[in-house]
């Protein structure tokens, strides 16, 4: 067995790791985590820099996918032509304005900093999107780490057993761990209804009967790993195993379960996608989970906008502010860094079908927890929306603050297995100030 084993080839030898993952597991990890992550290895390290004293510890991503309309939401226009029918409403936070439709966001605005002055050369949802999980522009011939994965690459795990990212809702774009081992990609989540999927063993077959058959696997491949040391995926690949079978065996498996907490907790988040998304999230980073990445679509508003942005926004205004409520009364607020992006903003000009076309030459995200200072405004558009007038910066700027918000090395050089030198966040100038210390 031994010898046939060590004469297969790379592609009989990915087959058979195919085959061994269905026998241990009942399943294929391949066609979960995307045949890319096998083509990842470990990049080498250079220079370190200084970083913050007192960074956050976690992050919860809020990608609002398609293009959020930063007039109706975050950068309101009261009096303008391009406001349309929608309204401003005044915050709990001196001198700030939100759009109606986040009011209750509003409420929890003295935790909070909204940036009003992104902006991107990126018009297309793809490369955009690409762009601002990555800091860098879609290449043919290299794959970038996601944020998730480069807190995982640079942070250990708080819990032994919970993976240090974990993916909500994201879709077969996500970038993933790029470059990097496939061990610090997300892990994704499909459904917060229904946490992961096939995570228990096949019929006949236990725990400690799981735990034999990766020792046996382990023992095939070690002259495979002598003799072909380069290929990292290979054992990236192997690490998912033994971490998923952790994760069997894990207490903490219960934290995917949000039916674990009481009917009204559950009804304060919302019974929607991203409500559920918001408090699994808030379960996760009470177990030790560092960077949660949730996905929510529906905002690629070209037709119909005002009569459809109360729906598309009340639930994501409802999650938002349970999440920040209940971090704060936990005590975890101060510790979490919660961000509220997307790829683009909408045009100020309302088209000929009542809605808002692509615009990424001016939009806004917004910051809230994870030590800001709070109550703030950065940057600012024109009375119409149209053009940054003060603070113009671009996704390298906004990533390199959620990076030095948690404590990332900004300026240190890794180099992918290609031969070329990135940083988290590329050439990006992080906005220290928002933060208290």
């Amino acid at each position: 067995m031994k010898n046939l084993f060590n004469s297969l080839d790379e592609p009989s030898r990915r087959q058979f790791m195919a085959t061994a993952a269905k026998a241990a597991f009942g399943l294929s990890v391949v066609p979960i985590f995307g045949q890319g992550l096998l083509n990842a290895a470990t990049p080498k390290e250079e220079m370190t820099s200084a970083i913050r004293k007192k960074p956050a510890k976690h992050c919860v991503y809020l990608y609002m996918a398609g293009g959020m309309t930063h007039i109706d939401t975050l950068d309101p226009k009261p009096g303008a032509s391009t406001m349309g029918p929608s309204k401003a409403v005044s915050t709990k936070a001196d001198g700030i304005q939100l759009g109606e439709t986040f009011a209750r966001t509003g409420a929890h605005m003295k935790h909070g900093a909204v940036i009003r002055s992104m902006t991107s050369t990126q018009g297309a949802h793809e490369q955009a999107a690409y762009m601002m999980r990555t800091s860098y522009t879609p290449r043919n011939t290299v794959r970038h780490p996601s944020m998730a994965a480069w807190t995982q690459y640079f942070f250990s795990q708080r819990n032994e057993t919970l993976p240090g990212g974990i993916m909500i809702g994201g879709g077969g774009d996500h970038p993933l761990s790029g470059y990097l081992e496939a061990k610090f990609a997300p892990l994704p989540v499909g459904n917060p209804d229904k946490g992961i999927t096939n995570i228990h063993p096949p019929k006949g077959v236990d725990l400690p009967e799981m735990r034999n058959r990766l020792d046996v696997l382990g023992a095939l491949n070690q002259s495979f790993y002598k003799k072909y040391d380069a290929i990292k995926e290979m054992r990236g690949h192997e690490d998912m195993y033994f971490d998923a079978v952790k994760l069997m065996a894990s207490k903490d498996l219960e934290a995917f379960d949000i039916y674990k907490e009481p009917a009204d907790v559950r009804q304060r988040y919302g019974e929607n996608n991203f409500g559920k998304a918001c408090l699994l999230s808030r379960r996760l980073i009470e177990k030790g989970v560092r960077f949660i990445d949730v996905s929510s679509g529906g905002w690629d508003m070209h037709d119909g906008l005002f009569s459809a942005i109360k729906e598309r926004t009340d639930p994501i205004d409802q999650g938002l502010a349970a999440l920040i409520a209940d971090l704060e009364r936990l005590g975890l607020l101060e510790d979490t860094l919660v961000c509220l992006v997307s790829e683009f903003g909408r045009t100020p000009t309302i088209n000929d079908t009542n809605g808002r076309d692509h615009y990424p030459k001016a939009f806004s995200t917004l910051l809230m927890g994870g030590g800001l200072k709070g109550g703030e405004v950065y940057g600012s558009t024109d009375k119409e929306g149209r053009e940054v007038t003060e603070g113009k910066i671009g996704f390298e700027d906004f990533n390199a603050t959620i990076a030095y918000g948690l404590g990332m090395p900004l300026d240190k050089v890794i180099t992918s297995p290609d031969g070329r030198p990135f940083t988290v966040a590329h050439k990006g100038k992080p906005l220290i100030n928002l933060f208290k210390a």
